[in-house]
């Protein structure tokens, strides 16, 4: 990664996080202590367009299987891989999940392998990957670095095997890999995805535009959240990270913010009021209460923290950053 720059690939590149780590790699200019010197963003649409505006971007639309062929003679430095079906997407349709998960991540790795040059490469995988498999072995009620993962998603399953996939040609030396494993991005703008944790965005995003949102699971559900800054933030650490840091080929679990959903609601409350708060209608939906109670709550991710990385600090601050960074996307009056 000498002389001329970075060359980075974001697959899911237009995507929600994908711009997201996109506009704060090139506001920053550097990775790693180099500078950018170009980034290739893949994915089914085009990035926006303020993205494509820099000289240093160039978009590559399409599905990323049919993609990954033209990329066995270019070398990379560094990829992110964010492309992915989401979690009931691959429930709902069990070939899409295969196609888009599976065998994309098996075709970028071995286009990465036929370039030589064996980048770093860093997957976002998913919490999804922990599960109980009762009564043998059931939900722990807090995940550690050393839980065993028992994904009861196909979503799940997806991650685990490409963490595996990933971690073996880092051993053979085709790639520098590090899975991280993601939790709930929250609050996510825009609209709804097929995701099963798409409510979780939805309880704030909806109602602050004066919409009614459902909330498909009990209020006492503990969910594990991180805010859009802090998920871009430990990516980025990840890639840097030397191979001694980040410690071992095995996912690192990101650090969570775990709170009951009727916590959610009272920040909604607190910035909103009752009446906003009001917005939101109690619904139970069978098939996401079973997908979200296969998640887990409670992480202790100390290799994270040993990275310098830290769970947002409360939910009310996932709240009022969204706030800030979309203030066009909220149509209610709010609180002080």
């Amino acid at each position: 990664m000498a002389g001329t720059g970075v060359k980075l690939l974001i697959t899911g590149g237009a995507g929600f996080l994908g711009t997201l780590l996109a506009r704060t790699l090139l506001a920053q200019g550097a990775l790693g202590g180099q500078a950018i010197s170009r980034m290739v963003l893949a994915d089914l649409v085009p990035p926006p367009a303020e993205l494509l505006a820099d000289a240093r971007v160039e978009a590559r639309t399409g599905a990323l299987l049919a993609q990954c062929a033209a990329l066995h003679h270019e070398a990379f430095d560094g990829v992110f891989h964010l492309a992915s079906a989401v979690s009931a997407e691959c429930e709902a349709d069990f070939d899409l999940g295969l196609r888009s998960n599976l065998d994309s991540t098996r075709a970028l790795l071995e286009a990465l392998r036929a370039a030589g040059n064996a980048p770093r490469l860093v997957f976002a995988s998913s919490a999804a990957v922990f599960g109980g498999d009762p009564p043998f072995l059931p939900m722990p009620a807090l995940v550690r670095d050393d839980t065993v993962p028992t994904p009861q998603t196909s979503y799940g399953t997806h991650k685990l095997i490409c963490e595996h996939l990933i971690a073996d040609y880092t051993r053979k030396g085709f790639i520098d890999g590090r899975a991280a494993r993601l939790l709930t991005v929250t609050v996510r703008p825009g609209r709804p995805n097929g995701a099963a944790s798409s409510f979780l965005s939805g309880l704030f995003r909806e109602p602050l535009a004066g919409l009614e949102s459902v909330c498909p699971v009990a209020p006492d559900t503990l969910v594990a959240l991180a805010s859009p800054a802090r998920t871009v933030t430990a990516l980025m650490t990840v890639y840097e990270a030397s191979r001694e840091a980040f410690g071992g080929r095995t996912g690192l679990n990101l650090p969570a913010l775990t709170v009951p959903v009727r916590e959610m609601l009272d920040a909604l409350d607190t910035v909103a009021g009752p009446a906003v708060r009001a917005l939101v209608r109690l619904a139970p939906d069978p098939a996401i209460e079973r997908i979200v109670s296969t998640w887990p709550g409670r992480f202790d991710s100390q290799r994270a923290a040993r990275l310098g990385l830290v769970p947002d600090a409360s939910v009310l601050g996932i709240v009022r950053q969204y706030l800030r960074d979309h203030p066009q996307a909220v149509k209610v009056p709010l609180r002080g």
